[in-house]
């Protein structure tokens, strides 16, 4: 995950990541199997499932929107956990979703 800028000259400038901060979003199969997954869709969220197709941008007037999607899975992040397989145990996914959407947020 990049936090980029728009520079003057229309070129997109990649912001650093702040220390302490991680950029991690998942793995890239996260980006259909956690992200884009079926669950995710149900709960209506519309911004994350686009990581299955491809890249997310989201404007400057759509980030109260995004962080009100990530409430959203926040708060539904059992039936996340319950509804995409775990790689590992089921406490351990769902710490690892909780940390990478922390991430995201």
């Amino acid at each position: 995950m990049d936090v980029f800028v728009i520079g003057a000259n229309g070129e997109r400038q990649v912001l650093d990541v702040p220390e302490g901060c991680s950029d991690l979003a998942g793995f890239e199969r996260w980006r259909t199997a956690v992200w884009g997954s079926e669950v995710v869709r149900s709960l209506g969220a519309r911004f994350l499932p686009v990581l299955a197709d491809g890249d997310l941008q989201v404007e400057p007037g759509q980030v109260t929107e995004f962080l009100a999607e990530c409430a959203l899975l926040r708060d539904n992040l059992g039936r996340i956990v319950a509804g995409t397989d775990p790689v590992r145990t089921v406490e351990e996914h769902r710490e690892t979703i909780s940390a990478r959407l922390a991430n995201i947020e």
